[in-house]
């Protein structure tokens, strides 16, 4: 494995995101796609200033020419970056038209059937009490044109389910204070990269390495122009697409879909707590309000800068400990998540209200 093009990989993403940036906040105002809070009041809103979204085409830029120069064109490449760029053209017209949250779902769906017919697929789960599960085996024959098909119909839903689940679990935890979500993707990407690298001895792991380090590069270039007092947002096309990526590394990568949910686990435990509070509620699981954790936080007297570097670093605490651990252990891992994060809402909430 050639480590300086690994490097360079990197160094080029970075570069590219921290250059187009600010080209891209120039468009944004010119084509009028800002979030004024004077305007366009949201609870969940938590700035107070106008602030140019689309931050997402930015990213992607500082993804996909790196993408292109060093690793090979293949199926695989081709339909993840056709996803990829679908995806931040619907995020693109969500910071222009505010889209409905499930016909963004609907759109999203039908994006992923790209990388999904060109292969991406979770073929296996490991079964936690031993062995692994094998969802390739239960297929449907369909005659498409003439030509009998084998498809896996298990493996694609839930290769369906996941993606939309993490794309939609990042955009709507790790996103909403300046800096918080590209410092969460560069921690997640990084820790995938490391991960892979333990196996470099497979040359199937150098793309998946060199596309998470891309990935990490180009988040980390855009970092400086949304950490506080930011610039420009991620926004819709940043948020998804982040979690569009790391989504398919977890699934080329194999069995890293359980280290991916330990790093982003405090983003992932804190949505799934506020779409069953909202459910309960009889409120919409997907419109937005101010009931996440960061939300909490910032109510509570927190600094932007302190959410953002809290979100950080347990993402980059949880992903040292990911990095080393079994599937049993990984499990454990998330319930323990799960009750931290859960008591420490129930902790801000008390807070806040006898402040009240």
């Amino acid at each position: 494995m050639n480590t300086v093009n690994i490097c360079l990989a990197f160094v080029v993403a970075l570069v590219i995101a921290y250059i187009t940036t600010p080209l891209v906040i120039k468009l944004a105002w010119k084509i009028n796609i800002i979030d004024d809070p004077q305007k366009n009041p949201q609870p969940k809103t938590t700035h107070t200033y106008p602030v140019p979204r689309g931050g997402g085409l930015a990213i992607a830029i500082g993804i996909i020419i790196p993408a292109l120069i060093f690793l090979p064109l293949d199926k695989y490449l081709i339909a993840i970056i056709t996803g990829a760029t679908l995806i931040v053209i619907l995020g693109l017209a969500d910071d222009k038209f505010n889209l409905n949250p499930y016909l963004r779902i609907i759109i999203q769906i039908m994006i992923l059937l790209i990388p999904i017919s060109a292969g991406v697929t979770i073929n296996f789960i490991t079964n936690p009490v031993g062995g692994i599960i094998n969802l390739s085996a239960i297929k449907t024959n369909l005659f498409i044109f003439g030509k009998e098909i084998s498809i896996p119909v298990l493996a694609n839903i839930l290769t369906i389910f996941w993606i939309l689940f993490l794309m939609n679990m990042v955009n709507m935890g790790a996103k909403g204070i300046d800096g918080q979500l590209p410092g969460v993707i560069v921690v997640a990407a990084l820790t995938i990269a490391f991960l892979s690298l333990k196996f470099s001895a497979d040359i199937t792991q150098w793309p998946i390495i060199i596309l998470a380090l891309i990935t990490a590069g180009s988040y980390l270039g855009f970092l400086p122009w949304n950490f506080y007092p930011q610039k420009i947002m991620p926004s819709y096309s940043g948020s998804t697409l982040g979690g569009y990526i790391l989504a398919i590394l977890a699934i080329l990568s194999t069995a890293k879909v359980g280290t991916l949910i330990v790093v982003l686990g405090v983003p992932i435990i804190d949505t799934l707590y506020v779409i069953i509070r909202r459910i309960l509620k009889g409120k919409s699981p997907v419109w937005g309000d101010r009931t996440h954790l960061h939300h909490l936080l910032l109510d509570s007297g927190w600094s932007k800068r302190k959410i953002a570097i809290f979100y950080w670093a347990s993402s980059a605490i949880l992903g040292l400990l990911a990095l080393n651990f079994n599937s049993s252990s990984k499990i454990y891992t998330i319930i323990g998540i799960a009750i931290l994060v859960g008591g420490l809402i129930l902790w801000k909430q008390n807070n806040l209200k006898n402040q009240s």
